[in-house]
């Protein structure tokens, strides 16, 4: 039988994000099953015939966006109940995340996942929080998403209550989750360790666990926020700066993602250049939680010493918002800002770490994170017939400064068409929003958690 093919013609812009950077303006694309056949000029792929034919003279199409850090699991089900003010938020994310049971975490992981590809998220890193994965991986069978995943991991005490295990046992869990569910769903699905953070695993546990991502080819990702009383705290201890340790451990590497990145010196940004270490920053996560990203966030810094850094979300009730098209957007303005020098992070590198950068992190750049023949289709098409995008001369310019996800028309991962007309093509949307009203208001009268209005509700 035939491969299907798809041909998207007569493109207002396509930003390759390949070697060269070219925009083809008039272009087009051909997909043959998972993979890009051709890509140029309209006037050149005029006679590749295709079994459907999609009119792309509206559209801007750039690669499928990466996300970094993205807990699906559980927040959609109480998405914005927390004030700003609100003390030892994540000690309650933990409490209710930990009452939900397997139906519940696969209908707001499915809203979740209808969120991030409608806002052009072709790839996301689901770092650790997912209880039930066998549910989920319908969801993610459904969807057509690409996800990497884990489970969360400690083994030692901590305040947050996360799941903890003896050392033996967390190693031992990591390698069955990386054996059950890595390459999945026809390679869709990654599987990586995640030991949660640098303060609460042992040296032994880190070292384990970065030995088995190297001996399974795979991934690890760790949450790496730090703070002047962590750096203290380690340096008294250990006589050396967190990042610093970890390279000493010899658990950095091209295969390790580091999450948040906020408040590391110089000679961290050093160890991370050196070992190839990636970077994941939630800059919306960043300014909503008043982390100080501008001052404890070094960015242009790391960008500069060629480190990949590469954009997430965090949650719907950290960011409040899964758009990487607004992340990006912060990446490129915070720095012009905080340095005073419009040269911070340009618009061409904000779109890259959304991209290709992204794809390089997630060790994925050989198969995605540009539009090449030969890699995996993953495009999202923006739609230029709103006001936002006029009038329309430097698509970069107006993608990262002017435009946000709400312009998005159609996405394909994979070769599969999965938004089109801004709609998903995979579940009843309006369904599954109510049922996850539903299972947010049972959340909440069974753990008793609530938060008053600061005006009243009448």
């Amino acid at each position: 039988m035939a491969t299907p093919t798809l041909k998207i013609e007569n493109a207002r812009f396509i930003l390759t994000l390949d070697p060269r950077r070219r925009i083809i303006q008039d272009g087009s694309i051909v997909i043959g099953g998972q993979r890009i056949t051709h890509v140029g000029k309209a006037h050149e792929l005029a006679s590749v015939a295709a079994d459907r034919v999609i009119d792309g003279r509206p559209m801007v199409i750039t690669p499928g966006f990466y996300n970094g850090h993205m807990h699906i699991s559980y927040a959609h089900a109480v998405r914005g109940i927390f004030p700003d003010d609100v003390a030892d938020r994540l000690l309650t994310v933990f409490q209710l995340q930990s009452m939900m049971n397997e139906e519940e975490e696969y209908y707001t992981s499915l809203l979740a996942i209808v969120e991030l590809l409608k806002n052009g998220n072709t790839c996301f890193v689901e770092p650790g929080t997912t209880k039930y994965p066998d549910a989920c991986m319908q969801a993610y069978e459904d969807s057509g998403c690409r996800i990497i995943l884990g489970e969360g991991l400690t083994d030692m005490p901590d305040p947050k209550k996360l799941p903890r295990y003896s050392t033996e046992e967390a190693v031992s869990r990591t390698e069955s989750w990386i054996k059950k569910y890595d390459r999945r769903l026809n390679d869709r699905v990654r599987a990586w360790a995640m030991p949660f953070s640098a303060l609460n695993c042992t040296p032994e546990l880190l070292k384990a666990l970065k030995k088995l991502a190297d001996e399974y080819g795979t991934g690890m990702t760790l949450h790496h926020s730090l703070g002047a009383k962590v750096q203290e705290s380690f340096k008294q201890k250990y006589g050396k700066l967190v990042t610093e340790f970890l390279e000493a451990l010899g658990v950095l590497g091209p295969n390790v993602l580091l999450a948040h990145v906020m408040g590391i010196e110089d000679a961290e940004i050093d160890c991370l250049a050196r070992t190839g270490a990636n970077v994941v920053m939630c800059p919306s996560n960043a300014i909503k939680q008043a982390k100080g990203i501008k001052e404890n966030g070094r960015m242009p810094e790391m960008l500069a010493k060629g480190i990949n850094v590469a954009l997430g979300s965090d949650s719907v009730n950290s960011s409040n918002h899964l758009d990487i098209v607004r992340s990006m957007n912060l990446a490129a303005c915070l720095y012009k800002d905080a340095r005073q020098d419009t040269t911070m992070v340009p618009a061409e590198q904000a779109l890259e770490m959304g991209t290709i950068i992204g794809a390089r992190a997630f060790g994925l750049e050989q198969e995605l994170g540009s539009i090449e023949v030969g890699k995996k289709a993953d495009l999202v098409l923006f739609d230029t017939h709103r006001p936002e995008w006029r009038a329309l001369f430097n698509p970069v310019n107006n993608l990262i400064y002017s435009a946000d996800g709400r312009s998005i028309h159609t996405v394909i991962v994979d070769g599969r068409i999965v938004v089109e007309g801004y709609r998903q093509t995979f579940t009843d949307e309006w369904r599954l929003m109510q049922k996850v009203q539903e299972i947010g208001e049972s959340l909440l009268a069974r753990s008793g958690v609530s938060f008053s209005h600061r005006w009243p509700v009448v």
